[in-house]
């Protein structure tokens, strides 16, 4: 799954609602709202502030996405790297964070690739490539994270 870096608030809130199957309508009743009152604050329209963190959380939450961290992180210059459930983590979860590191590292081979194919990369190919490239080092990082978490020393157990 291609996830963009997004560069706006309001680009990271779009993605937000696209992905409820209702979009507008789906993410408005899951936060308890009419659809206009929440087009406003989304969107930050008419003057209204927008959505406050912890409701951009629990749209997220519930939809698996990671738009909103990923998009403060890049404004930082920084990775958004979600930290592994200790709980729901064992060799199966491992690896299928290993296929989700590799399958990401291929894209950005696949982004050099169609990028060098006319023998040189301009400016948004190359951001393209980055994006891509931010995004396998965040998934890498998370599955780092992920196995020393699993295969970490329990205190009373060997070393």
């Amino acid at each position: 799954m291609k996830s963009p870096v997004l560069e706006t608030r309001k680009a990271a809130m779009r993605e937000i609602i696209r992905s409820y199957p209702d979009g507008r309508e789906g993410a408005a009743a899951r936060l308890g709202m009419k659809v206009k009152k929440f087009d406003n604050h989304a969107y930050e329209n008419a003057g209204c502030s927008p959505l406050s963190d912890a409701q951009v959380y629990v749209l997220e939450q519930e939809r698996g996405t990671c738009h909103f961290p990923n998009y403060v992180a890049q404004m930082y210059g920084g990775l958004f790297v979600p930290v592994a459930d200790p709980e729901t983590l064992d060799n199966v979860e491992l690896y299928a964070r290993s296929v989700q590191v590799s399958a990401k590292r291929g894209c950005v081979d696949q982004a050099i690739a169609r990028a060098l194919e006319d023998g040189s990369i301009n400016a948004e190919e190359a951001e393209s490539i980055l994006n891509a490239h931010n995004l396998h080092m965040a998934a890498r990082h998370a599955e780092v994270l992920a196995a020393i978490d699993l295969y970490r020393a329990k205190p009373g157990k060997g070393k």
